[in-house]
């Protein structure tokens, strides 16, 4: 007699389940940039360097503006030569602009920072490990230029900071001292920041869209530096044209960090929106061309 036999059951194995906290996200790419960006010498350097300069410079000029008091009433000093005694011009309302005297080289050494921290990922060909890592481009452009923006703004916020309160001795020995609450002043040292923050947002972009270290930095320093002076140069040849320059970015910048508004100037809010604009609009072209783009 035949007996049937029925296969014995197959035990099923449990299916793995993903990690919820595997994978890209980013936070994740977000620290990986961090470190990238703070463990590279040359980038501390430079960020060192930033902020003693801009010190440095605030602490010369306030020793300048010392002297030019002294020579207010001097009659040795001819009448022509001397400074104003009250309003623009004068010792006192310069000493307001001391926190932010050094931001002219400050956005300069933060704009090739940021040019060569995202150019030089293609120059060395370290772009593709990272695209290869994040697939989707964006939050890895996105991270690096958050990072680079924060420490940018820390950079200008702490170095007006310090050239304010290193300034204060060396202006009080002719009562030139003031302090942080007076009008404009605090919202200058906080926009000095901001306006670091937004140079590197945009020198970033600019990297992003040449691929190259030297064409990155020479544009970016043309924007800011050449660029204003060839507008000034031909302002002349017609109306329009004082009044276009005050949105360029350079010119956008100074009245970002004016502790008061000169006549016909954008005020600093406006300045700091104006500067936002190009910012943004710089950022998103130069996402939308990466991810089109091939590595």
């Amino acid at each position: 007699m035949a007996t049937s036999t029925s296969p014995a059951p197959t035990q099923q194995r449990p299916r793995p389940t993903r990690d919820a906290g595997s994978g890209v996200n980013f936070g994740r790419v977000l620290k990986s940039e961090w470190i990238k960006v703070t463990t590279v010498p040359s980038t501390v350097i430079l960020i060192v360097s930033t902020v003693v300069v801009m010190v440095g410079l605030a602490a010369l000029f306030a020793w300048s503006l010392s002297v030019m008091a002294q020579s207010v009433g001097d009659p040795s000093v001819p009448a022509e030569f001397q400074a104003p005694t009250e309003g623009p011009g004068s010792a006192a309302f310069e000493a307001l602009t001391t926190p932010s005297s050094g931001l002219v080289f400050g956005q300069l050494l933060i704009a090739s920072l940021a040019v060569v921290l995202i150019a030089s990922e293609w120059t060395t060909g370290m772009i593709r490990s990272t695209m290869v890592a994040v697939p989707k481009r964006t939050p890895a452009l996105l991270a690096k230029t958050a990072i680079v923006a924060a420490v940018a703004f820390v950079v200008g916020f702490g170095s007006a900071l310090m050239s304010y309160l290193v300034a204060q001795p060396i202006l009080g020995g002719e009562d030139l001292d003031f302090a942080l609450t007076e009008d404009g002043v605090f919202a200058s040292v906080i926009n000095t920041g901001t306006f670091l923050a937004l140079v590197a947002v945009i020198s970033m972009s600019i990297g992003i869209l040449l691929r190259n270290t030297a064409g990155g930095v020479v544009t970016a320093v043309g924007i800011f530096f050449v660029l204003p002076i060839i507008v000034q140069l031909i302002s002349g040849l017609a109306d329009w044209i004082p009044d276009a320059a005050r949105f360029l970015p350079g010119d956008a910048g100074t009245q970002m960090v004016a502790v008061t508004t000169a006549e016909d100037a954008l005020t600093q809010w406006e300045g700091g929106l104006v500067m936002g604009a190009w910012a943004l609009v710089l950022l998103v072209l130069a996402l939308v061309v990466a991810k089109k783009r091939d590595v």
